[in-house]
């Protein structure tokens, strides 16, 4: 499972912290009960039917976020969803996907699975090719797995479920120069590629499992460079050459990119000659449009906007039920660097699960999602999208907003009160840092509206640094082994399509930050791929068993869940958003020469 940090906008109004206590302690049990589920209603797919065309134009699309993106072309290395937005022209899957999600013939590659031999043949198209003209081959293919896997490097997508795969451990452990158990028949050139498993996860049917990488790399492109400094290289910073339907033909890092036809793509071929992702602040969003800036975002809509968005005669609104969450995380460890895998410490400051249940229950969230959200988010029971219908949990619980209940397992635990705030068990200070990402004035309004909750009851906290963080140097922060600056942190988690979540909270996940790790969690994410869950109700069985689990933990806890949706303009045709939708960027036309 291709896994991103990313900052979703939440998309409250704008409102004082002042307004927001008033709203948090109404007393009206119904609002709070309320704000569980969307109730926006949107078309999956917009195509305007006029004949004409103009193709030649220009496709303007916006990237709506509040920092530059990183500017890291590789899919292996990315692990800012900004950074696969604005280079998605030129990215392709591995595979091709039914609605259901299941890997079907006809993509760059098809799949053969034998369950006997525990066996996964990846047979490449003929056709595909790099926008250099090079041929993808078998080694393009393998050669995403020593990047994600060596063990100096700076990629974030290892998952613990990789190690079903023959020689993946050692090769990560440092005690193998190669993974023994991926092949390739006819050689580095040829079209094959054979992956043997020690176990055969059910998860290998679906597109974004968290056991088989989903796209490829360029190794003779890349082979000069050392992983360990991959990331930095020109090959992925300045020249990157893509196999998807279109190629890079200029960048301003961190503002915008344009694209072309990639002449050499194998599959449907890009209609549109020119596309532009320009970078735009949250604050810009109806603006831009109501302005004719552009025809869409990648980056998706901002909910706070979409009764005034919807209301504009040159755009339909497009939406599906999204897969990513925001949440409130606890730092209760650090990563081990030589063991590669997550620590949770005992001495850690938010390790007692009962002060960070108390922080939920100071919160009303289900408010803040039902007054501000227009019906497009909600507060979820889950760190599982109801996308996923049959392994979404609706059963969960929630952390509702309940300060008797708050105190009271304050002063259990033994966080009594010493003047205005309270103390840690053993008597000494509490001092509690938040952190946050800088936003929409809207966003940094709500994360005061936590402060100033738990501090009512009895919590000193501030925002670590004194104040929201700009993206990048969050994420710095949060990416160390150990860091002391934030012990309670807001993010966001943008996933793939198959649901399996070890490469965020599994033991050895380097997107694990709030360093998470019990037997019991560990268990249960293995179970949802052991030899069992071939029976599916089994499955099921094991994915609803560690929502509620996680729930209960309260290390992670989501606070908002979206519908993921854009304005079109008019003047696109084809704009799909249907997960069947394979070829979304070359389905795309233009009916005239800017946006109505």
């Amino acid at each position: 499972m291709k896994v991103y940090k990313k900052w979703v906008v939440a998309g409250l109004t704008m409102f004082s912290a002042l307004a927001l206590a008033a709203c948090s302690n109404s007393g009206d049990n119904s609002e709070v009960k309320s704000g569980f589920k969307p109730s926006a209603k949107l078309a999956e797919y917009y195509d305007n039917t006029s004949s004409t065309t103009y193709n030649n134009g220009t496709l303007k699309v916006a990237e709506f976020n509040s920092a530059p993106f990183a500017g890291i072309t590789s899919p292996t290395l990315q692990a800012n969803a900004e950074d696969g937005d604005v280079y998605s022209p030129g990215s392709v899957g591995l595979f091709n996907t039914d609605a259901n999600n299941r890997i079907i013939d006809g993509g760059l590659a098809n799949l053969k699975l034998d369950k006997k031999a525990m066996t996964a043949t990846i047979t490449i198209n003929p056709k595909a090719k790099w926008s250099n003209g090079a041929k993808v081959t078998a080694k393009d293919v393998e050669y995403p797995y020593e990047i994600i896997a060596a063990p100096d490097t700076t990629s974030q997508q290892y998952s613990d479920d990789m190690t079903a795969i023959k020689g993946m451990a050692e090769f990560h452990a440092g005690k193998a120069k190669t993974i023994s158990g991926i092949t390739m028949p006819k050689g580095e050139s040829g079209n094959e590629v054979v992956i043997h498993f020690s176990s055969f996860a059910p998860a290998l049917q679906f597109g974004g499992n968290s056991i088989m990488w989903s796209g490829v790399e360029p190794y003779e492109y890349f082979k000069g460079v050392p992983i360990s400094k991959l990331a930095a290289s020109k090959q992925v910073r300045k020249d990157p050459i893509f196999a998807g339907p279109y190629k890079l033909a200029k960048q301003v890092t961190g503002e915008s990119t344009s694209w072309v036809p990639n002449k050499y793509y194998y599959g449907k071929k890009a209609k549109i000659q020119h596309i532009t992702i320009q970078v735009v602040s949250e604050n810009n969003f109806t603006s831009a449009l109501k302005a004719k800036q552009y025809d869409f975002a990648i980056s998706g809509g901002i909910s706070t906007e979409y009764p005034q968005v919807k209301q504009l005669k040159d755009y339909k609104v497009v939406g599906t039920m999204g897969t990513s969450f925001s949440y409130l995380a606890f730092d209760l460890g650090h990563y081990d660097t030589k063991k590669q895998v997550n620590v949770m410490d005992k001495s850690s400051k938010m390790y007692n699960p009962n002060l960070r249940k108390a922080m939920m229950y100071a919160l009303d969230i289900g408010a803040l999602r039902k007054k501000f959200n227009n019906g497009l988010a909600w507060y979820p029971n889950s760190l599982i999208s109801p996308y996923y219908k049959t392994y979404y949990n609706a059963k969960s619980p929630r952390y509702t907003l309940d300060i008797k209940k708050a105190e009271k397992l304050l002063d259990d635990a033994g966080y009594k009160k010493k003047g205005k705030y309270r103390v840690q068990p053993n008597g000494k200070p509490l001092k509690i840092y938040f952190g946050a990402m800088t936003s929409t004035p809207a966003n940094e309004a709500q994360y005061n509206y936590y402060l100033q909750q738990w501090r009512k009851i009895g919590l000193d906290v501030e925002f670590a640094g004194g104040r929201p963080m700009e993206m990048n140097k969050f994420y710095s922060i949060l990416e160390q082994p150990k860091q002391t600056q934030m012990d309670v942190f807001a993010g966001a988690f943008g996933v793939n399509s198959e649901p399996t979540p070890t490469g965020i909270f599994g033991a050895g996940a380097a997107f694990n930050m709030a360093h998470f790790v019990t037997d019991k969690n560990t268990e249960l994410l293995s179970n949802m791929n052991n030899a069992k869950a071939w029976d599916d109700k089994y499955r099921q069985k094991q994915f609803k068993e560690w929502q509620t689990y996680m729930q209960e933990q309260a290390a992670y806890i989501p606070t908002s869940m979206s519908l993921s949706w854009t304005p079109v303009n008019t003047r696109v045709k084809g704009y799909d958003a249907r997960p069947t939708a394979t070829e979304f960027w070359s389905s795309l036309q233009l009916t005239a020469k800017n946006p109505e």
